[in-house]
């Protein structure tokens, strides 16, 4: 008789792939619920959960660690380390499991792993953490501690945005603060240095707070397939709770399913899964009917599809991407949603395609970012990231402007959009462009909800930021093509 598949198991399995082999979270925990569809709904609730709870909180998790036990996490086995970091987010942030049942499973786990002799270490560490907790998290890694952290008094905006761009921890009272965000934020210092100093301590601990909360799915509707009407019809039928965006009109917030690939709406291709700031985005560019519109690192196809669907059947629109990985996925939801003016290409955007200079009325740069706006779905990010990778990012991005840009038309527009809230990849690259460049910055502000019509917008960009926006952090920029390039005015005087 086959043993009974056990969640906390399988979640421990998605975890040592993303921490100790370096896996993607949201790929590696796709493929296991793939695997285990015949799991009940509250079983595959709590592998998500475990995974992306732990990732979420681990630095908190590791310096709990760190008091209790001996060796310190890195020196521990890889397998033990997994199941005891895991076990520490379930005794901390899960409340309606007893702490006993964490710590049994977790022996039972170790015994069936062959770890027979470190057991009475796993018990005894987790028994410690339970004894304590009430300390160890209420004072220092609860929402509520979060919540209470305040600013150090005595540094003024000048010293800390020098201290920022110094990385300077000489002011006792400001690298005291920092080690104490870091642990409650379980965010790199690093990183908490430079929003602190781009969007102050009280915006960066709201989207802190944010990336903690579990949302719903966003999807967007392809109301060239299905009428919204067919769409909740569907989604009653199924017994899915939805309610409406506030700020797009076509997107739904979708929970109390048990798998999206199971709703008829996903399978008859009337929704995309989208997060309302990518829908924003594609929103924000004027798009008519007859339209060549060209994505040039489109995948999974969120923005293409959303493109097409707007063209309601006309014009075209070419969806790129730098491998057949990668446009396989965006072929897989083409046949899916059944739109016919939208094709996929492999082709890196850093190679110029002769042939397409000046040819699209659009083009959608969506461009490789750190991702730092969608640690919220993907936590792993902020355990992954290195402050260098930012500068290499940044000159990607740059790399590739400086070629897709020659695909747009003169009159044309370039959509330049990134997941990420790092001015050095979003703002300074929109400038750059515009330095080196024939593109003018376009008003959007009359394109959104005025809910989201900010004073940033008037220059042409926005910031949309976790816990203020409702949505992921997104930044777009709609740069208008000049009718006429500088250099061929210059050549008509």
């Amino acid at each position: 008789m086959k043993d009974k598949i056990n969640s906390r198991e399988i979640a421990m399995d998605i975890l040592i792939e993303i921490l100790e082999n370096g896996a993607y979270s949201h790929i590696v925990l796709r493929q296991a619920l793939n695997k285990y569809q015949f799991l009940d709904k509250q079983d595959r609730a709590l592998i998500s959960r475990i995974v992306g709870g732990t990732l979420e909180h681990l630095l908190s998790i590791d310096a709990v660690l760190n008091q209790v036990a001996k060796p310190r996490v890195e020196k521990m086995k890889p397998l033990i380390r997994t199941l005891l970091r895991m076990s520490v987010y379930q005794l901390l942030y899960l409340d309606k499991v007893p702490d006993s049942a964490v710590c049994n499973e977790a022996v039972k786990i170790a015994v069936k792993r062959k770890f027979t002799g470190l057991k009475g270490f796993v018990n005894g560490v987790l028994r410690s953490v339970s004894r304590e907790k009430e300390v160890l998290f209420q004072e220092k890694f609860s929402e509520e501690a979060l919540q209470a952290l305040a600013f150090p008094d005595g540094v003024t905006p000048d010293e800390l945005r020098a201290l920022t761009l110094s990385g300077s921890t000489e002011n006792k009272a400001y690298s005291e603060f920092l080690a104490i965000a870091s642990l409650t934020t379980s965010l790199p210092p690093w990183l908490l240095r430079r929003w602190i100093g781009e969007l102050g301590w009280e915006e960066t601990k709201r989207m802190a707070l944010a990336f903690f909360r579990e949302e719903p799915v966003s999807v967007r509707c392809n109301l060239s397939r299905a009428s919204m009407e067919e769409i909740t019809q569907s989604l009653d039928k199924q017994g899915v709770s939805w309610r409406h965006s506030p700020y797009a009109d076509k997107v739904l917030y979708l929970s109390g399913y048990n798998y999206l690939e199971g709703l008829e709406v996903f399978l008859q291709g009337w929704v995309q899964v989208q997060d309302v700031s990518s829908v924003l985005a594609g929103e924000a560019a004027e798009i008519n009917e007859g339209d060549f519109i060209l994505d040039v690192c489109a995948a999974p196809g969120g923005k293409s599809l959303h493109m097409a669907d707007r063209l309601k059947g006309t014009g075209r629109v070419e969806a790129r991407d730098v491998s057949w990985a990668k446009t396989s996925m965006i072929e897989e939801n083409i046949c899916r949603c059944g739109f016919t003016n939208l094709n996929a290409v492999c082709q890196d955007a850093r190679v110029l395609t002769p042939e397409m200079v000046k040819k699209a009325d659009v083009v959608i740069a969506d461009l490789p970012c750190s991702g730092l706006g969608i640690i919220g779905k993907k936590p792993d990010i902020k355990i992954k990231i290195k402050e260098e990778s930012l500068h290499e990012l940044a000159s990607l991005q740059r790399e590739i402007l400086s070629v897709v840009w020659q695909y747009v038309k003169p009159g044309g527009v370039l959509v330049y959009s990134t997941c990420t809230i790092n001015q050095e990849e979003n703002y300074e690259n929109m400038q750059w462009l515009m330095e080196h460049y024939p593109f003018t910055a376009v008003d959007i502000t009359k394109r959104f909800v005025p809910e989201l019509q900010t004073a940033s917008m008037r220059e042409g960009w926005m910031q949309f930021l976790p816990g203020k926006h409702g949505c992921d952090g997104f930044f777009v920029a709609v740069l208008k093509r000049k009718e006429m390039d500088e250099a061929q005015a210059k050549g008509k005087n």
